[in-house]
């Protein structure tokens, strides 16, 4: 859905929890009826882990919700950095088998959705410029940083992974991109205006629009059920230290994620609303299936940067609630196109290692 993968391990690295700590946690997870759940994630039931190795990230549901597409960069699947894979849900063991990968396996990839009829699935990639895996940039002065690779542009791929077709080819940074799910338009993120936009685009490509003008990394975004708003997560710098710190890291191909708020607008850029006002890191927001909550990833509770967590709020900023209680990282979450099924990554049940694994669950209201 956007290059937000890199927080898995910025944030986490230095979060490995100690065998003691991970033989609690565990015992925590098994009491709670043999499933995957801590006692208190009541609207999660059934969970299922699907991948057990690697950093696993941003699934999502093909429209007849039969499919899911991610990114991952586990080195069983002969894999060097983050690329693209397809998993029938019914009828796949991800743990002794590998799932169908559509990307080319050069260069890296990002943000990977499906389109219209299930058949084709759009994401991001840097291959066409650099066959190797892209470097990845370490702190800046102590801060967290994200790269905002200007190589990677937007490509439309079958299920046998050949791309069909390119949807951008401008010099900067394109990726990020959804599907709404009415199947006309795609929302993605570009620095084509010279700071971080999302901009829509008709489902073949055409029609490009400039939807946020506001200085800050606005990206993430999902169209709501109906395709008539969107919801994002973005950072706006307050103050000339804070602007003169977010244009130096963009000059560099760089952003600092660990400020950043949720916000809503229709999809044409009108009524721009801040949904949040917790501080630190608010991001990776979707949709209730009602349209009129907004589920997202937080680590506002933290005091150490972690843990992350899923929080859901009411799209007027009322009536914040808790979902998971993961100790590390619980993130990208997705509800299903038919609102009875939730994919999320999570640092849960992962032997305390740093493996971050995706999970579905059927969702309880």
């Amino acid at each position: 859905m956007k290059y937000i993968f890199p927080i898995i391990t910025l944030f986490i690295a230095a979060c490995n929890l100690s065998s003691n700590k991970q033989d609690i946690k565990d015992n925590i997870l098994k009491e709670n009826n043999d499933t995957l759940a801590y006692p208190k994630e009541v609207n999660l039931q059934n969970i299922k882990q699907l991948t057990f190795g690697g950093d696993n990230a941003e699934a999502y549901f093909s429209f007849d919700d039969s499919m899911l597409v991610f990114q991952s960069n586990y080195n069983d699947w002969d894999v060097e950095c983050d690329q693209i894979f397809y998993t029938n849900i019914k009828n796949s063991n991800m743990k002794v088998k590998m799932p169908n990968k559509i990307s080319t396996g050069l260069g890296r990839t990002t943000c990977a959705y499906f389109m219209p009829g299930d058949t084709t699935i759009i994401y991001a990639s840097t291959h066409l410029q650099n066959a190797e895996c892209p470097h990845v940039p370490k702190s800046s002065d102590g801060k967290y940083v994200w790269p905002i690779y200007d190589s990677y542009d937007i490509f439309v791929s079958d299920l046998d992974g050949k791309i069909v077709k390119q949807l951008t080819n401008n010099k900067g940074y394109d990726a990020e991109a959804t599907v709404s799910p009415k199947g006309d338009k795609i929302v993605f993120t570009s620095d084509r205006s010279g700071d971080l936009e999302l901009y829509t685009m008709n489902i073949d490509g055409s029609n490009i629009q400039q939807v946020t003008f506001g200085l800050g990394y606005d990206g993430g975004a999902f169209f709501s059920p109906n395709g008539k708003k969107l919801v994002f997560r973005s950072s706006r710098p307050v103050g000339d230290k804070e602007v003169e710190e977010y244009k130096n890291l963009l000059s560099q191909g760089l952003v600092k994620p660990t400020e950043m708020e949720i916000y809503t607008c229709n999809v044409d850029g009108s009524e721009l609303k801040q949904i949040t006002k917790l501080g630190k890191a608010n991001w990776a927001p979707f949709f209730h299936p009602s349209g009129e909550k907004i589920i997202f990833s937080s680590n506002h509770k933290s005091k150490r940067g972690f843990p992350f967590n899923l929080f859901m709020i009411n799209i007027d900023g009322s009536e914040l609630k808790q979902i998971t209680y993961d100790e590390t990282f619980d993130a990208f979450p997705m509800f299903s196109y038919s609102g009875d099924k939730i994919v999320f990554s999570s640092n849960r049940n992962n032997g305390g290692t740093r493996a971050t694994n995706l999970f579905i669950a059927d969702w309880i209201e």
